[in-house]
């Protein structure tokens, strides 16, 4: 282990990896960073699986067996897709038994299509978990108004649950009260609540970009020196309010009957800016009972020169609140900010699930010319 992944795992923080291939798995380089950079989980993408499709020969073999077949695109990705959780999901698991449970994890998405589709994405959601069949998995549902009760059914179904596309507190509250409805639906419907587990992944890196482009808009030096602070202060605000929700006693009647608190997670964590630190939005978040879902390059600076220093969240709730504060002062609306970062947050998936598609058929079409 890294000196440096180490303190950050010491903190109390799951250090999650924001990237899967087959290679990945089959070359021994997941397990490597298991044993070498304190990966305890790990979360996908479209962009992902698109990256890896494209990148080398691990699924050749597999594209030509659904070539041959005749198998729909569409149908293509999910058996691609789902291989390689159940694969990840299986070099994790020793990890997963470890923690009971609370790490270990493999997260695969939803359809993004079905980001406004409640029934939908309850439907994908119970394939997936079956699909997969591994109880480690965690099944990714955007935190859309439409997907919130799906958040529920698919808890109250017995299946883990990454929660994912959160910008806003006022929305993170709602997925907390979805996560306790699920749970307590859970409860009613027989299942043992210890075996249920929920992350709500809340996007830091972006929250900047969108508001920094607006304060450079502005161009003052006040507004300047607002740069760089708001994606922070969003999420430490968030963490106050999970500390809030999971003190009440609405939680602690389901804590009694043996459900997990659903952590925070810390996502969208690559830096954007070359100007900040590169670790800034994990140094900066490091605080028990979280998840930092990282992408590479984060992780290995991390490991090189990052330098966690301890709790830097809870305590500075009023400077989060003052942050916040001085932005609407500066005429940035914080409400019009996490709405734009939220329809742009699904455009996005749905722009690299079509790219996802795109690389699946191009590859089924190779294949099956090469016959």
């Amino acid at each position: 282990m890294t000196t440096n992944t180490q303190a950050l795992s010491d903190i109390g923080v799951s250090i999650w990896l924001d990237d899967l291939s087959r290679t990945l798995i089959g070359s021994g380089d997941l397990q490597k960073l298991i044993d070498d950079r304190n990966v305890v989980g790990v979360t996908t993408n479209p962009t992902i699986f698109a990256g890896a499709l494209s990148d080398g020969s691990a699924y050749n073999e597999q594209v030509a067996q659904l070539a041959a077949a005749g198998t729909p695109v569409d149908d293509a990705v999910f058996e691609i897709t789902t291989q390689d959780v159940h694969n990840a999901a299986k070099v994790l698991r020793p990890v997963y038994d470890a923690t009971d449970g609370q790490d270990g994890r493999v997260s695969i998405e939803v359809d993004p299509r079905l980001a406004k589709d409640t029934d939908g994405t309850i439907a994908m959601a119970r394939k997936l978990w079956a699909k997969v069949d591994q109880p480690n998995a965690m099944i990714k549902i955007p935190a859309t108004v439409e997907g919130l009760p799906a958040i529920t059914a698919a808890l109250a179904d017995g299946i883990s649950v990454n929660v994912t596309l959160i910008f806003s507190l006022e929305r993170y509250r709602g997925v907390m009260n979805a996560f306790l409805a699920g749970l307590e639906q859970a409860r009613e419907n027989g299942k043992d609540l210890s075996s249920i587990r929920s992350v709500a992944s809340f996007f830091v890196s972006r929250v900047d970009t969108e508001i920094d482009k607006r304060l450079d808009a502005i161009g003052s030096e006040d507004a300047k020196a607002l740069k760089g602070k708001a994606g922070v202060a969003n999420a430490r605000l968030a963490y106050q309010a999970f500390e809030e929700v999971f003190a009440t006693p609405r939680w602690q009647t389901l804590a009694a009957d043996g459900a997990h608190r659903q952590r925070p997670l810390w996502a969208s964590t690559g830096v954007k800016d070359p100007a900040y630190p590169d670790t800034l939005y994990v140094v900066d978040l490091a605080v028990s009972d979280t998840v930092n879902t990282m992408p590479p390059k984060t992780l290995e600076a991390l490991a090189d020169h990052g330098e966690p220093n301890g709790d830097q969240v809870t305590g500075r709730y009023d400077e989060a609140a003052a942050v916040l504060d001085t932005l609407e002062g500066q005429g940035i609306s914080y409400a019009d900010v996490v709405a734009v970062l939220e329809r742009e947050g699904v455009e996005k998936f749905d722009k690299s699930w079509d790219e996802l598609l795109d690389s699946v058929k191009s590859e089924l079409d190779k294949a099956g010319a090469a016959k």
